[in-house]
């Protein structure tokens, strides 16, 4: 069947954009045809295979909810931004979604985020009748919706007309109900966790030589923030036992609590080093912040980290404020990595299913030494044991073709009607 999928942002790099990338490969490996809907300055390259991609011309500004640099456009925070801006980049979107919609009808649309996914999607199938499915992110419901108001309103008829709404925890629907409060979208709920690339992130996958080799002959690296840096791959040869970190570098991330709680345990393990993957605006100040033993490599991508991620020794999740799910952690898992992770929101559902292979840090620096002492000491044969739990609940609950299939069987089949 023909599906679409809409998604304002990248194919790559943070946590929907790799949503969005994974659907449509899952998707496509399930025999369908996919179109995505992106903002992707050249869709093309982007796209998986067997999916096309296109990108409206949106103009010059793009709604975010973390600002962050894009190329050709600028990044502008969606409270920022006037009604005018808004509906300039909602027409062209809803244009772009509709045009796809009349040359080929879809049998259903996905779209990301409450804003601008809901509006995009309930303007853009409104003339073909395509049910559309709506999956909710922590990002827009944290970083933008919270605390406005006028979001909350535009983003209320957009869910409340879905076919299905999706959220990766039980946490982000809590967070539903306090910020768009009662409606008939809450009878069409589900909960469907996003997904890993088992087959690619798996135990058996690492190799320093390969991640060094990838990093070293990236193109990119050194031109964008989101590459990884000039020389990473040579920097992290030679490199031994170590503890990881991946994600953006922002103070919501709580990396800087990761450094304090390094500084105490790093003290004691002197034979390991904390790598730090990302990039964000505080990565100046955290670099000249961090204790020894600490490596900064900028960002990679998925390719990079599937030789990294399974030769850690744990993969430190510290965000302080809500995830909605914790992706990193579910694919060090996939990679038969124990992930130590914040007790809270989805990152606490994820350590929850992972029951005694992950540990979860309720509190501050101290805490984190304290997790992280207890992964280092573990003996070979418990952590063999928590390495093949880690993997079997990944397996079980996280491959992203039982993900991409729940998702298609939730808007075609709805538990309720379609608004």
């Amino acid at each position: 069947m023909r599906l679409v999928i809409w998604h304002g942002y990248l194919l790559d790099g943070t946590g929907s954009n790799v949503y969005t990338r994974e659907v449509a490969k899952a998707w496509a490996a399930l025999g369908h045809d996919v179109r995505v809907i992106c903002a992707e300055p050249r869709p093309e390259e982007a796209a998986p295979a067997g999916v096309r991609a296109i990108r409206p011309d949106f103009g010059p500004l793009l709604p975010v909810f973390v600002v962050d640099d894009y190329e050709g456009v600028t990044a502008r925070h969606v409270a920022a931004m006037s009604e005018a801006e808004l509906g300039r980049y909602l027409d062209a979107n809803v244009q772009v979604l509709r045009e796809e919609l009349d040359r080929e009808p879809a049998a259903a649309v996905l779209a990301n985020h409450a804003i601008m996914g809901g509006p995009v999607a309930r303007a853009g199938c409104a003339a073909s009748g395509a049910p559309y499915g709506l999956k909710l992110h922590g990002s827009e419901l944290e970083y933008a919706i919270r605390g406005e108001p006028r979001l909350a309103a535009m983003a209320r008829p957009g869910v409340d007309g879905a076919a299905a709404v999706f959220a990766g925890s039980q946490h982000i629907v809590d967070v539903a109900g306090e910020l768009l409060g009662d409606g008939p979208y809450q009878d069409r709920l589900a909960i469907v966790p996003p997904g890993v690339d088992t087959e690619a992130f798996r135990p058996d996958g690492g190799s320093l030589a390969d991640a060094c080799r990838l990093l070293d002959a990236d193109p990119r690296a050194g031109r964008t923030e989101r590459a990884p840096d000039v020389g990473a791959g040579a920097r992290l040869a030679g490199l031994g036992r170590f503890v990881l970190y991946v994600g953006k570098l922002i103070p919501e991330k709580g990396v800087d609590i990761l450094l304090d709680a390094w500084r105490e345990a790093g003290r004691r393990h002197p034979d390991l080093t904390l790598v730090v993957v990302g990039f964000g605006p505080q990565r100046a100040a955290l670099e000249a912040a961090a204790p020894p033993g600490t490596l900064f490599t900028g960002a990679m991508d998925h390719r990079q980290l599937q030789r990294l991620v399974p030769l850690a020794e744990t993969v430190v999740v510290p965000s302080q404020l809500a995830e909605a799910f914790g992706m990193i952690a579910a694919e060090a898992a996939a990679c038969g990595v124990p992930p130590v992770v914040a007790d809270h929101s989805g990152l606490a559902e994820v350590a929850r299913a992972l029951g005694d292979a992950a540990v979860a840090v309720d509190g501050g620096a101290g805490d984190y030494a304290a997790a992280l002492d207890r992964m280092l000491e573990l003996t070979p044969e418990r952590r063999r044991q928590l390495s093949a739990i880690a993997r079997r609940v990944s397996v079980e609950r996280w491959s992203w073709r039982g993900v991409g299939q729940r998702l298609i069987d939730a808007m075609l089949v709805p538990s309720g009607g379609h608004g």
